[in-house]
């Protein structure tokens, strides 16, 4: 279901560009081709088509966005650690006394008697 939507949002972004890219920022666009008012979808139909359809893509982003949230393939949580808590906790403590090995010297007098 994840990967549906997933695909929904790259499809509704695509055509949300386009879109977007129709329309002239100062009325013009695609609306400004028809200047006849004899024609089917004349220029205040085509802007207010457009118009919809720019809510309409970007609600449907954003609900698709909403629902892929809740989809998110949970799978089972992974209790590795990463190598840099491994290394800081095998890490040897700089300020700790080193534990040399002690010998006690053995005494040689006694034996050349």
């Amino acid at each position: 279901m994840y990967y549906l939507i997933s695909v929904l949002i790259i499809i509704a972004s695509f055509l949300l560009v386009l879109i977007v890219l129709v329309q002239n920022s100062k009325g013009g666009g695609l609306a400004s081709g028809f200047s006849s008012s004899n024609q089917v979808m004349g220029v205040r139909k085509t802007a207010d088509f457009l118009e919809k359809a720019t809510w309409t893509l970007a609600v449907s982003l954003l609900v698709l966005t909403v629902l892929a949230t809740a989809f998110i393939p949970k799978g089972e949580v992974d209790e590795t650690r990463s190598i840099i808590e491994d290394q800081i906790e095998q890490a040897i403590d700089p300020n700790a006394i080193p534990n040399l090995p002690v010998s006690t010297p053995t005494d040689n007098s006694d034996e050349e008697e």
